[in-house]
């Protein structure tokens, strides 16, 4: 098989994490979520519980500075040694799926990257995050909200396109209109077809 690096983004609660994982399992590939965290850390004898506070974040407004292109930013520190990471395997030509972290954008060189976005209703958002996290309504919107600002503020900060819009991918879907097994196997296929047209 040629290259293939599946990048998913996702909106905080619409399954997109299980959809990665079941994709890495049938397509037997790696999967790089926040196990990137630990990877990194293991490569330079970092904790890798400091490192996660500032996963997928965007860098703080009032503490950091940027001169010339550098930042003093963990944040963003973070991000770029994830995203060499990244570009590092795709450059030696590893097949991969990858959840956020830019990946659609930062990886956009390479033909084997199809890059997709799942979001889903609110309501079947909240009633996932509540059951995970043992959450009430409110208190599961509010976590909804802080987390794709979150998400939103770290892709677009690090990427000209938009995140979860749909130019930004070269698929978005719905996950509440198949369910998580269905939309599963809707990107399953659309991967194997894509796989097939490749000349």
């Amino acid at each position: 098989m040629k290259q293939l690096i599946i990048s998913l983004g996702r909106q905080v609660g619409s399954g997109g994490h299980k959809i990665a994982e079941a994709l890495a399992e049938r397509f037997s590939l790696p999967l790089y979520d926040k196990n990137l965290i630990a990877e990194l850390a293991a490569q330079r004898e970092l904790d890798p519980e400091t490192l996660r506070k500032y996963e997928e974040a965007p860098r703080h407004p009032y503490l950091s500075r940027s001169i010339r292109g550098l930042s003093n930013s963990a944040e963003a520190g973070l991000a770029g040694m994830q995203f060499l990471f990244l570009r590092g395997k795709a450059a030696k030509g590893d097949s991969f799926v990858v959840l956020g972290r830019c990946s659609g954008y930062i990886l956009r060189e390479f033909p084997g990257l199809i890059s997709l976005f799942v979001r889903g209703d609110l309501a079947d958002r909240v009633a996932s995050i509540q059951q995970a996290h043992h959450l009430t309504q409110d208190e599961a919107l509010e976590f909804i909200r802080k987390g794709d600002k979150r998400r939103a503020a770290y892709h677009n900060e690090h990427c000209p396109t938009q995140w979860g819009h749909g130019d930004t991918y070269d698929l978005t879907i719905n996950s509440s209109r198949l369910g998580l097994s269905g939309t599963t196997d809707f990107l399953e296929d659309y991967i194997r077809r894509r796989i097939a047209a490749e000349p």
